[in-house]
Order: structure tokens, then C-alpha cells, then sequence
């Protein structure tokens, strides 16, 4: 579990990826479905991937060190390209280097606000899809979703279709179905995302993972958003639309909660 030095390749070109797993009081939950994203996502970039057992250990390490032992936390994994010399080329031989560190996670009381973001999610690349190590855009949009008081952005894509929060999935309910943007959309396979697809269709709820202008929420009767440290969250509003409580969110939020928090 290195630092990373000023020669590193996710530190000045981004090349890397990260996940960020919620620890219940030293559980490291849904820590197999991440490490299998992250495996996943190594071998779209062409880096090696992580070996899962020295993970776990650091994960582990890091809330002991942090005191964060026996707390609800975040733990972000963090797997860059190693170091390399200046210039876009990779080394020939990739060394890849591990960065751990834990911080305490409270989870969020109420609904989320969201406004629009003027950035849009660029759905032809393919790490609008991949959790890598350049999130500028996000950070952007966030900022100025708080700016305007709310308390998260939603953003689009380059196509003007739903894509997700600067940090979460989007579902909306519309008439008893669920919907959610499509992964072709620019969106991150969320490890939350397909926990709730799973329990809405074992409930024999209709999904339609969608490609739909940001009017489609207009006509939604609710809407949440969802990751891995907020679990299930209801939005109450966004640009001028209050969306009430929904039994079918409550439902969902129910069914995954055993596996999130």
C-alpha cells in the first residue's frame, strides 16, 4: 500500500482507476462486486489487474489505522498505472501501484435535491462507463450543484439523454415501471444500480434501462438516486418538480438494504 510519488501515472495523466466500498463496522460490504468492476475496468484500459486478497488486507488496514474499525466508512481503493515518464506512453512493463485510505461515511438524512448540470457526460468514451481517476467533470458539476443549493448534480450526455448524478445512478418511477439510463448513455455500471434492478424484477416490477431526454422526468411520479456509500436515496425535487414519497421506492430500498447497509 504505496503513496503515490509525483511520477505517477493516475496523479498526472489520471491513468487508473478507483472503487469506493462502504465498511459497516469492519464489514467491507459488496467488496467482491467491486473488485470484480475494477478487474473488469483494468482490462478494458489494459492494466494488470488487482490480486483480491492483498485488497481486502489493505482495506482492512486502512479502517484500523483510521480508527475507523468498528464505524461506517468509506474505503477508497485506488489502482493506478504506476509510475512513468513524461508523455502519454505507458512503460513497457506496468507496475501498478495501490492506494488505500479510509474516512468516516455518514450516511445522508432525507431526499436529494438535484439541478442540472451544464456538463455533459461524453457517452462515446469509454470512461464515461469506468470509475478512472478522472473525475474533474463531476467535481465540477457538484460544485455547482451546491452553489445553487442543491445537493446533487444531474447530468446529462452529449446527446441531451438522462445519464446520472455526478455521483450516483438515476431511476425514476413512472406508472409502476422503473426506469433508469441506459449503460450505452455514458453510464457507470453501478454496483448499487444492479442490486436494485435485481430486486425490482425478482418483484416482478417491468425495467427499462432507457435513452431519455431529462423532460421524461416530468412525468415521473418519484425518483432516486443510488451508490454504494448513500445506498437507496428519494429525490425530492429537481428544476421546479417536488417528487413525493413512493411505496415502490420504499419497497426497493428495503430489499437492497440488506446487501448495501
Amino acid at each position: 500500500m504505496d503513496a503515490a510519488p509525483f511520477d505517477d501515472r493516475g496523479l498526472t495523466l489520471g491513468d487508473g482507476l478507483f472503487e469506493t466500498v462502504l465498511a459497516d463496522r469492519g464489514r467491507l460490504v459488496l467488496f467482491d462486486e467491486h473488485i470484480a468492476r475494477m478487474t473488469a475496468g483494468c482490462a478494458e484500459l489494459g492494466l494488470p489487474a488487482p490480486n483480491p486478497p492483498p485488497l481486502r488486507a489493505a482495506a482492512l488496514t486502512a479502517l484500523e489505522v483510521s480508527g475507523l474499525a468498528r464505524a461506517r466508512a468509506a474505503v477508497r481503493l485506488t489502482w493506478t498505472a504506476g509510475s512513468g515518464g513524461r508523455g502519454l506512453e505507458r512503460p513497457a512493463a506496468i507496475e501498478a501501484r495501490l492506494v488505500v485510505a479510509a474516512s468516516p461515511a455518514p450516511k445522508p438524512a432525507g431526499p436529494a435535491r438535484l439541478a442540472l448540470a451544464a456538463i455533459r457526460r461524453n457517452r462515446t468514451s469509454p470512461t464515461s462507463r469506468l470509475k478512472t481517476l478522472a473525475y474533474l467533470d463531476n467535481v465540477l458539476a457538484r460544485q455547482a450543484a451546491l452553489a445553487a443549493g442543491a445537493d446533487e448534480a444531474l447530468m446529462l450526455n452529449t446527446a441531451g439523454e438522462l445519464a446520472s448524478a455526478a455521483a450516483a445512478n438515476l431511476f425514476w418511477i413512472r406508472e409502476g415501471r422503473l426506469f433508469t439510463p441506459s449503460l450505452q448513455c455514458g453510464v457507470l455500471d453501478g454496483i448499487v444500480r444492479a442490486q436494485v434492478l435485481q430486486a425490482a424484477r425478482a418483484m416482478g416490477v417491468t425495467v427499462i434501462e432507457a435513452c431519455e431526454p431529462a423532460t421524461a422526468l416530468a412525468s415521473a411520479d418519484a425518483a432516486f438516486i443510488t451508490n454504494s456509500l448513500i445506498g437507496l436515496r428519494p429525490v425530492a425535487w429537481f428544476e421546479g418538480r417536488s417528487f413525493g414519497a413512493s411505496p415502490l421506492t420504499e419497497r426497493l430500498a428495503l430489499a437492497c438494504a440488506p446487501a448495501i447497509d
